[in-house]
Protein backbone atom coordinates (compact mmCIF):
# COMPACT_ATOMS: atom_id res chain seq x y z
CA UNK A 1 0.00 0.00 0.00
CA UNK A 2 1.28 3.74 -0.60
CA UNK A 3 2.45 5.94 1.98
CA UNK A 4 2.62 9.19 2.74
CA UNK A 5 5.58 11.56 1.59
CA UNK A 6 6.95 15.30 3.56
CA UNK A 7 6.57 18.60 1.44
CA UNK A 8 3.10 19.08 1.68
CA UNK A 9 -0.64 18.36 3.41
CA UNK A 10 -0.94 14.88 2.60
CA UNK A 11 -4.58 14.71 2.56
CA UNK A 12 -7.78 16.69 1.25
CA UNK A 13 -9.88 15.42 4.05
CA UNK A 14 -9.60 15.78 8.30
CA UNK A 15 -6.75 13.58 9.89
CA UNK A 16 -8.91 11.97 12.92
CA UNK A 17 -9.65 8.27 13.74
CA UNK A 18 -12.03 6.85 15.58
CA UNK A 19 -11.17 3.60 17.09
CA UNK A 20 -13.68 0.57 15.95
CA UNK A 21 -13.36 -1.33 13.12
CA UNK A 22 -16.79 -2.28 13.83
CA UNK A 23 -18.42 0.87 14.11
CA UNK A 24 -16.72 2.49 11.02
CA UNK A 25 -17.78 -1.22 9.18
CA UNK A 26 -21.23 -0.55 9.79
CA UNK A 27 -21.08 3.43 9.00
CA UNK A 28 -19.60 2.22 5.69
CA UNK A 29 -22.37 -0.42 4.92
CA UNK A 30 -25.01 2.12 5.85
CA UNK A 31 -23.31 4.76 3.34
CA UNK A 32 -23.03 2.04 0.46
CA UNK A 33 -26.37 0.93 0.83
CA UNK A 34 -27.92 4.30 0.11
CA UNK A 35 -25.80 5.56 -2.38
CA UNK A 36 -24.59 2.37 -4.48
CA UNK A 37 -21.02 3.25 -3.83
CA UNK A 38 -18.46 4.12 -1.32
CA UNK A 39 -16.75 7.22 -3.15
CA UNK A 40 -17.69 9.25 -0.52
CA UNK A 41 -17.08 13.23 -1.20
CA UNK A 42 -14.27 14.49 1.12
CA UNK A 43 -17.28 16.87 2.33
CA UNK A 44 -19.90 14.45 3.62
CA UNK A 45 -20.77 14.60 6.85
CA UNK A 46 -22.54 11.21 8.58
CA UNK A 47 -26.19 12.42 9.63
CA UNK A 48 -27.28 11.69 12.81
CA UNK A 49 -29.74 8.86 12.18
CA UNK A 50 -31.06 6.12 13.32
CA UNK A 51 -29.07 4.13 10.17
CA UNK A 52 -25.29 5.12 11.32
CA UNK A 53 -23.53 4.44 14.63
CA UNK A 54 -24.46 7.03 17.07
CA UNK A 55 -20.62 7.71 17.26
CA UNK A 56 -19.98 8.67 13.33
CA UNK A 57 -23.11 11.70 13.75
CA UNK A 58 -21.19 14.61 12.47
CA UNK A 59 -18.18 13.32 10.84
CA UNK A 60 -16.78 13.32 8.18
CA UNK A 61 -16.89 9.57 7.15
CA UNK A 62 -14.27 9.76 4.16
CA UNK A 63 -11.76 11.69 6.43
CA UNK A 64 -11.29 8.57 8.60
CA UNK A 65 -11.75 5.52 6.34
CA UNK A 66 -9.17 7.02 3.40
CA UNK A 67 -6.53 7.47 5.32
CA UNK A 68 -3.68 5.61 6.09
CA UNK A 69 -3.30 5.79 9.54
CA UNK A 70 -6.63 3.84 9.71
CA UNK A 71 -6.00 0.85 7.47
CA UNK A 72 -2.71 0.65 9.56
CA UNK A 73 -4.55 0.49 12.19
CA UNK A 74 -7.36 -1.26 11.63
CA UNK A 75 -6.90 -2.93 7.82
CA UNK A 76 -3.30 -4.15 6.60
CA UNK A 77 -3.03 -7.03 9.67
CA UNK A 78 -6.31 -8.59 8.91
CA UNK A 79 -6.77 -10.60 5.77
CA UNK A 80 -10.40 -11.03 6.75
CA UNK A 81 -11.43 -7.14 7.11
CA UNK A 82 -9.39 -6.52 3.46
CA UNK A 83 -11.83 -9.22 2.51
CA UNK A 84 -14.84 -7.17 3.36
CA UNK A 85 -13.84 -3.82 2.38
CA UNK A 86 -13.29 -5.68 -0.72
CA UNK A 87 -17.04 -7.06 -0.55
CA UNK A 88 -18.46 -3.81 -0.25
CA UNK A 89 -16.08 -1.53 -3.13
CA UNK A 90 -13.76 0.20 -0.70
CA UNK A 91 -11.92 2.39 -3.11
CA UNK A 92 -8.17 1.39 -1.91
CA UNK A 93 -6.49 4.23 -4.37
CA UNK A 94 -8.12 6.61 -2.18
CA UNK A 95 -5.17 5.68 0.68
CA UNK A 96 -2.59 7.10 -1.54
CA UNK A 97 -1.15 10.50 -1.36
CA UNK A 98 -3.18 13.81 -1.92
CA UNK A 99 0.18 15.15 -4.53
CA UNK A 100 -1.09 11.33 -6.88
CA UNK A 101 -4.62 12.03 -6.71
CA UNK A 102 -3.67 15.29 -8.16
CA UNK A 103 -1.48 14.39 -10.82
CA UNK A 104 -4.08 11.45 -12.00
CA UNK A 105 -6.70 14.16 -11.90
CA UNK A 106 -4.93 16.33 -14.13
CA UNK A 107 -3.56 14.00 -16.43
CA UNK A 108 -7.27 12.55 -17.00
CA UNK A 109 -8.14 16.67 -17.55
CA UNK A 110 -5.42 17.19 -20.27
CA UNK A 111 -6.63 13.74 -21.99
CA UNK A 112 -10.04 15.15 -22.16
CA UNK A 113 -9.49 18.62 -22.87
CA UNK A 114 -5.92 18.90 -24.31
CA UNK A 115 -4.66 20.68 -21.48
CA UNK A 116 -4.03 21.80 -17.59
CA UNK A 117 -5.61 25.38 -17.85
CA UNK A 118 -8.38 23.98 -14.94
CA UNK A 119 -10.66 26.54 -14.02
CA UNK A 120 -10.18 27.08 -9.92
CA UNK A 121 -13.49 26.34 -9.13
CA UNK A 122 -13.67 22.77 -10.90
CA UNK A 123 -14.62 19.84 -9.11
CA UNK A 124 -13.99 16.13 -10.43
CA UNK A 125 -17.27 14.63 -11.66
CA UNK A 126 -18.16 11.38 -10.79
CA UNK A 127 -18.51 10.38 -14.27
CA UNK A 128 -17.10 6.80 -15.90
CA UNK A 129 -13.92 8.98 -17.99
CA UNK A 130 -12.72 9.75 -14.64
CA UNK A 131 -10.74 7.74 -12.46
CA UNK A 132 -13.06 6.89 -9.63
CA UNK A 133 -10.38 7.64 -7.10
CA UNK A 134 -10.78 11.42 -8.05
CA UNK A 135 -14.54 11.73 -7.79
CA UNK A 136 -14.87 15.26 -5.96
CA UNK A 137 -11.49 16.29 -5.73
CA UNK A 138 -11.34 19.76 -5.74
CA UNK A 139 -8.84 19.80 -8.41
CA UNK A 140 -9.15 23.44 -9.35
CA UNK A 141 -8.20 24.33 -6.12
CA UNK A 142 -5.40 22.40 -5.53
CA UNK A 143 -4.12 24.00 -8.89
CA UNK A 144 -4.22 27.15 -7.69
CA UNK A 145 -2.64 26.03 -4.53
CA UNK A 146 -0.22 24.77 -6.88
CA UNK A 147 0.49 28.24 -8.74
CA UNK A 148 0.19 30.52 -6.26
CA UNK A 149 1.46 28.89 -2.81
CA UNK A 150 3.68 26.05 -4.55
CA UNK A 151 1.49 23.79 -1.78
CA UNK A 152 3.20 20.03 -2.35
CA UNK A 153 6.57 21.28 -3.71
CA UNK A 154 8.74 21.81 -0.93
CA UNK A 155 11.22 18.98 0.36
CA UNK A 156 12.75 16.23 -0.96
CA UNK A 157 10.67 16.03 -3.85
CA UNK A 158 9.66 19.58 -5.08
CA UNK A 159 12.63 19.17 -7.56
CA UNK A 160 10.77 15.96 -9.20
CA UNK A 161 7.18 17.48 -8.78
CA UNK A 162 8.25 20.31 -10.59
CA UNK A 163 9.60 18.09 -13.74
CA UNK A 164 6.33 16.03 -13.52
CA UNK A 165 4.30 19.15 -13.92
CA UNK A 166 6.75 20.35 -16.79
CA UNK A 167 5.91 17.45 -18.45
CA UNK A 168 1.82 17.57 -18.30
CA UNK A 169 1.83 20.86 -19.42
CA UNK A 170 1.38 22.89 -16.31
CA UNK A 171 0.99 27.06 -16.78
CA UNK A 172 2.69 28.70 -14.11
CA UNK A 173 1.79 31.98 -14.78
CA UNK A 174 -1.59 31.82 -16.22
CA UNK A 175 -1.77 36.04 -17.79
CA UNK A 176 1.68 35.30 -19.60
CA UNK A 177 0.50 31.79 -21.32
CA UNK A 178 -2.87 33.94 -22.67
CA UNK A 179 -0.80 36.81 -23.91
CA UNK A 180 1.42 34.94 -25.94
CA UNK A 181 -1.49 33.09 -26.83
CA UNK A 182 -2.77 36.27 -28.18
CA UNK A 183 0.22 37.45 -29.98
CA UNK A 184 0.53 33.53 -31.72
CA UNK A 185 -2.87 34.29 -33.34
CA UNK A 186 -2.16 37.65 -34.25
CA UNK A 187 0.63 36.75 -35.58
CA UNK A 188 -0.98 33.66 -37.71
CA UNK A 189 -3.75 36.17 -38.36
CA UNK A 190 -1.48 38.25 -40.06
CA UNK A 191 -0.23 35.41 -42.25
CA UNK A 192 -2.40 34.38 -43.75
CA UNK A 193 -4.72 37.53 -44.61
CA UNK A 194 -1.68 39.74 -45.97
CA UNK A 195 1.24 37.38 -46.42
CA UNK A 196 3.62 40.26 -45.82
CA UNK A 197 7.22 39.22 -43.62
CA UNK A 198 7.18 40.86 -40.19
CA UNK A 199 10.25 43.30 -41.35
CA UNK A 200 7.70 44.96 -43.22
CA UNK A 201 5.66 48.24 -41.51
CA UNK A 202 1.84 47.45 -41.71
CA UNK A 203 -0.99 47.19 -39.37
CA UNK A 204 -3.18 44.08 -38.67
CA UNK A 205 -6.84 44.70 -38.72
CA UNK A 206 -9.09 41.83 -36.92
CA UNK A 207 -12.65 41.90 -37.56
CA UNK A 208 -14.15 42.71 -34.04
CA UNK A 209 -16.41 39.53 -34.23
CA UNK A 210 -13.60 37.08 -35.99
CA UNK A 211 -13.34 33.71 -34.53
CA UNK A 212 -10.52 31.39 -35.34
CA UNK A 213 -12.75 28.62 -37.39
CA UNK A 214 -12.89 25.33 -35.77
CA UNK A 215 -11.28 22.55 -37.74
CA UNK A 216 -9.80 24.50 -40.21
CA UNK A 217 -6.24 23.50 -40.99
CA UNK A 218 -4.64 26.49 -41.53
CA UNK A 219 -4.93 27.44 -38.01
CA UNK A 220 -3.13 25.49 -34.93
CA UNK A 221 -5.85 23.21 -33.48
CA UNK A 222 -5.01 24.59 -30.50
CA UNK A 223 -6.65 27.88 -31.72
CA UNK A 224 -9.12 26.82 -33.00
CA UNK A 225 -12.83 28.67 -31.88
CA UNK A 226 -10.51 31.25 -30.14
CA UNK A 227 -12.24 34.91 -30.19
CA UNK A 228 -9.31 36.51 -31.80
CA UNK A 229 -11.77 39.96 -32.88
CA UNK A 230 -13.67 40.15 -29.27
CA UNK A 231 -9.93 39.82 -27.36
CA UNK A 232 -8.45 42.44 -29.79
CA UNK A 233 -11.40 45.39 -28.46
CA UNK A 234 -10.44 43.99 -24.82
CA UNK A 235 -6.55 45.10 -25.36
CA UNK A 236 -7.87 48.26 -26.63
CA UNK A 237 -10.32 49.00 -24.14
CA UNK A 238 -9.76 47.27 -20.92
CA UNK A 239 -5.78 47.23 -21.62
CA UNK A 240 -6.29 43.13 -21.15
CA UNK A 241 -2.69 42.03 -20.93
CA UNK A 242 -0.97 44.60 -21.18
CA UNK A 243 -2.29 47.13 -18.06
CA UNK A 244 1.44 47.35 -16.29
CA UNK A 245 3.39 45.26 -18.41
CA UNK A 246 5.12 47.76 -21.05
CA UNK A 247 6.80 45.04 -22.85
CA UNK A 248 3.83 42.94 -24.09
CA UNK A 249 2.79 46.39 -25.39
CA UNK A 250 5.71 47.14 -27.46
CA UNK A 251 5.26 43.57 -28.20
CA UNK A 252 2.08 43.94 -29.92
CA UNK A 253 3.16 47.18 -31.57
CA UNK A 254 6.28 45.64 -33.18
CA UNK A 255 3.62 43.02 -34.60
CA UNK A 256 1.72 46.21 -35.88
CA UNK A 257 -1.15 45.69 -33.61
CA UNK A 258 -3.56 48.75 -34.09
CA UNK A 259 -4.21 50.54 -30.96
CA UNK A 260 -7.48 52.53 -32.78
CA UNK A 261 -9.81 51.67 -34.79
CA UNK A 262 -7.66 52.76 -38.19
CA UNK A 263 -4.13 54.72 -38.03
CA UNK A 264 -4.31 55.28 -41.98
CA UNK A 265 -7.30 57.35 -41.57
CA UNK A 266 -7.32 60.78 -41.09
CA UNK A 267 -9.58 63.25 -38.90
CA UNK A 268 -11.11 64.59 -41.86
CA UNK A 269 -11.24 61.19 -43.41
CA UNK A 270 -13.26 60.58 -40.39
CA UNK A 271 -15.88 63.50 -40.13
CA UNK A 272 -16.66 63.14 -44.14
CA UNK A 273 -17.53 59.11 -43.46
CA UNK A 274 -19.32 60.19 -39.92
CA UNK A 275 -21.71 63.02 -42.15
CA UNK A 276 -22.61 60.08 -44.79
CA UNK A 277 -23.65 57.66 -42.25
CA UNK A 278 -25.32 60.34 -40.53
CA UNK A 279 -27.00 60.65 -43.97
CA UNK A 280 -27.73 57.32 -44.47
CA UNK A 281 -29.38 57.17 -41.04
CA UNK A 282 -32.30 59.50 -40.57
CA UNK A 283 -29.36 62.13 -39.57
CA UNK A 284 -28.36 59.95 -36.49
CA UNK A 285 -24.70 60.03 -35.53
CA UNK A 286 -25.25 57.01 -33.11
CA UNK A 287 -22.62 54.42 -34.53
CA UNK A 288 -22.12 50.79 -33.52
CA UNK A 289 -19.10 49.72 -32.45
CA UNK A 290 -18.34 46.96 -34.61
CA UNK A 291 -19.15 49.06 -37.72
CA UNK A 292 -17.40 48.47 -40.78
CA UNK A 293 -18.14 50.85 -43.72
CA UNK A 294 -19.20 48.22 -46.69
CA UNK A 295 -16.53 47.76 -49.24
CA UNK A 296 -18.03 49.58 -53.04
CA UNK A 297 -19.31 47.01 -55.47
CA UNK A 298 -17.31 45.88 -58.03
CA UNK A 299 -17.42 47.74 -61.23
CA UNK A 300 -19.22 46.49 -64.47
CA UNK A 301 -16.58 45.19 -67.03
CA UNK A 302 -18.05 47.47 -69.50
CA UNK A 303 -17.58 50.35 -67.79
CA UNK A 304 -13.73 49.91 -67.92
Amino acid sequence: MPSSSSGAPESWWNERDLTSYESALSALETYRRENGDLAIPGRFVVPATEEYPAEWHGIKLAAHVYDMKWWQRHVAKHADRVAQLNELGFIWERLQPTWNLLMEGMATYRALRGNVLIPAAFVVPRTEEWPVATWDLPLGSFVQQVRLRHDFLTGENANERRRQLDALGFVWDVSEYNFTRLLRALRHFDRLESGRSSSREHSIRVPSKFVVPSGDNSWPPDLWDYPLGAKCMAVRQKRLYVKNHPYRRQALEDIGFRWSGNAKLGWLDVVQAAAIYSQMHGRVLNVPFDFEIPAPPPMDAESN
